[in-house]
This record gives C-alpha cells, structure tokens and sequence, in this order.
C-alpha cells in the first residue's frame, strides 16, 4: 500500500551561488574573473594529493576523522555555480585528469562508510524513519524516487530492481514506501548485504524489499521486473552495461544517473563511454532541487 504521509517536505539549493561562500571554499575564487580554473583546479589537485595514499591501499578511515573535512570540502567543490566555459577547461585539462577517478573513487567509497554509519544509527533508534530522514542526502533521494517513478511510468505493484545497492538502499526504500512498489536489491558485498536487509527489517518493509548477494551476472531473473536502476558506484560500467544489452529481454527498461551541470561533472563515470548499440536511450529527466542528478532511461533492444 503507498504511504500517504510524505518521508519529506523540505528543500535545498542544488549549487553555491553566494561570493563570500566561493572564497571561504577557495580563497580567491569570489574576486577572480570568468576564467578561474586555475583555482578550482588547485583545489581539485589539493583534495587529491590528501587522498591519493588512502586509494593506493583501497583503504578509507571511519568518518570521523579528518577525512569528513575533506569529503565536505569535495562536496563544496561540486556544488559551485561555475560556468560551462571553465567548467569544460577544468574537465578537459589532461594535467590533473588523473585526479578525477581517485576522487570518484574516494566520495564512492566514503559515500559507502557513511550510508554504513546512518544504517547502524538506523538499527539503534528508537524511531528508526526519524533517523533515516536525519541522513544528510535524504532529500534528493525523495526526488529522485519520484522522478524515476513518474519517468519510467511504473504504477504500484510493480517490481524495481537496484543492481549496486549497497549498505543503506534508499532508493528502493523510498520507491517502495512512497509509491507501492516491490523492491529487489542486488549487491556484491556480503556484510553489505547483510547491514542492508537489517535495516529493511528494522523499518518494516521485509514485505516489500528482497536483498540479494549478487552483481550483473545475477541477471536477468527467472521473475520479470519493470526497471532496472544501475548505481552511480557501480563499476566497471562499460562491461555492465555491455553485459545488460546482452542477456536482458528486449524491452527491459534500464535507468541511471548522471551528472551534466557544472563541477559535478568531475563525478560522472557514465559519460566516460558510449552505450552499446542494443541499448536505446529514450528519455532524459534533468533535476529537480535538491536532486542533482539526471535520469536517464533506456529500452533493451528497440530501435
């Protein structure tokens, strides 16, 4: 049955407008001129060297360490009103392209450890929905849910499947309480798994939620589902989604998310490759705040 009180009521600014904000982020930025990619590329270049040794090992702290200053100031970094011009110098730049998958890889990573933090804070309340709506990204993901709900006209009752799902399934949560729908989450990782399916019990949607251990090559299902969503942290995409375009039955609606504005480019994996041919883009959603991501939706084998 859907929920009829909404998880959320809130909103956010999606980008940083405010020039006193640029300078606290990046000194000099507020007073430079249109071409500032040196100063962003400064701090890009700055936010790397801080985690570089931490990828080398695969390794991240607990959240609580200095690295939270660094996460927030990548999260800044992202959320900054620059423009297309030098957004495109800074992104094209091949002397610092070799930061931008270390630091994908860290925000994934760290993304992770602080979706396990909430999870836990999820199993210990005492009033487990008030603590995962305390959760910082909460609210774009309630415009996200209801995005990819109206974009890939799903109605309730019907069957999304997550494939990357990870410690705390907030998409599959909101699309399930909000909307009606049945949840299946595919994820790789086994304590993952396991943390997730507590969580799912702990806000009472065993019902409606199913986690599996899993990856790409869990599919397709013997059951058949409506939409597929690919995570953003899923890797490695091209041998994903070239796997997908392979097995799935033609027709099969696939949906993931990219970036497309400003410096939060700097994040997308996606754009880093081209789609198989079996794959047919169909429709683009771009976002709502406090959403900062657009949807994109593709069709198995349609011409």
């Amino acid at each position: 049955m859907t929920c009829t009180t909404p998880l959320y009521t809130g909103g956010q600014t999606a980008f940083i407008r405010d020039p006193d904000m640029y300078e606290e982020i990046i000194p000099g930025l507020g007073i430079c001129s249109d071409s500032c990619e040196g100063l962003v590329a400064g701090e890009i270049m700055d936010i790397y060297s801080t985690i570089a040794d931490f990828d080398r090992e695969e390794t991240y702290p607990n959240p609580s360490n200095h690295l939270n200053t660094v996460f927030r100031r990548l999260d800044q970094l992202i959320a900054l009103d620059v423009n297309d011009v030098t957004t495109e110098a800074i992104l094209s730049n091949s002397g610092i392209n070799s930061a931008f998958d270390v630091i994908t890889r860290f925000r994934s990573s760290y993304t992770a450890e602080l979706e396990i933090e909430q999870a836990n804070a999820i199993l210990n309340s005492s009033d487990p929905w008030q603590s995962l709506k305390d959760f910082d990204y909460f609210s774009n993901y309630i415009q996200l849910a209801r995005t990819e709900f109206h974009g890939a006209g799903l109605k309730a009752g019907d069957t999304v499947l997550f494939l990357g799902s990870g410690p705390l399934p907030l998409s599959l949560i909101v699309l399930c309480r909000e909307y009606g729908l049945r949840g299946i989450g595919i994820e790789q990782e086994k304590e993952r798994v396991e943390l997730s399916r507590k969580v799912i019990g702990r806000l009472g949607l065993s019902k409606e939620i199913e986690i599996t251990n899993g990856n790409q090559f869990t599919l397709p299902l013997k059951e058949p589902v409506d939409l597929i969503m690919v995570a953003a942290q899923a890797e490695p995409k091209s041998a994903i989604f070239s796997y997908l375009a392979e097995v799935l039955p033609a027709g099969t609606m696939i949906s993931y998310r990219i970036y497309e504005k400003g410096m939060r480019r700097l994040l997308d994996t996606f754009s880093r490759y081209e789609l198989p041919e079996n794959l047919r883009e169909y429709r683009r959603i771009r976002p709502t705040p406090p959403a900062n991501n657009t949807s994109v939706f593709l069709s198995v084998g349609c011409a």
